[in-house]
């Protein structure tokens, strides 16, 4: 399988990133890994902010490490696409997976859950 990267990365830069992505994760209650151009990114923050989450966003268009940022994701968790969105520490998906555990009524329980939305 071909590397989608456009420059290669080391296996240290890729454990250091990886390392960098859990601690990103593991600090906040949500975390959406995004590109500012990409449309279902920007549905995925809509809802959030609809639902009234907080949420920390991550965009890997603006950052420097934005290459690494991202192999180390779909090295963690098997997925290379934006957006890349974590719930209470857990890998929740894209934006299909957020839509349809929202459809489901089962991401405004994870999002209180992780602390994300206050309680009323």
């Amino acid at each position: 399988m071909g590397s989608l990267l456009t420059k290669s990365i080391s296996k240290e830069q890729l454990e250091m990133a990886v390392s960098k992505v859990k601690t990103i994760v593991n600090s906040n209650p949500v975390v959406v890994f995004s590109k500012t151009y990409c449309g279902y990114c920007k549905r995925v923050k809509q809802l959030l902010t609809q639902l009234g989450a907080t949420y920390q966003v991550i965009e890997l268009d603006e950052g420097t490490d934005g290459d690494e940022t991202q192999a180390a994701l779909a090295e963690w968790t098997g997925q290379r696409t934006v957006p890349n969105v974590f719930i209470g520490g857990k890998h929740i998906g894209g934006c299909d997976s957020v839509l349809e555990k929202n459809q489901a009524g089962l991401l405004l329980p994870l999002l209180s859950e992780a602390g994300a939305i206050a309680s009323k």
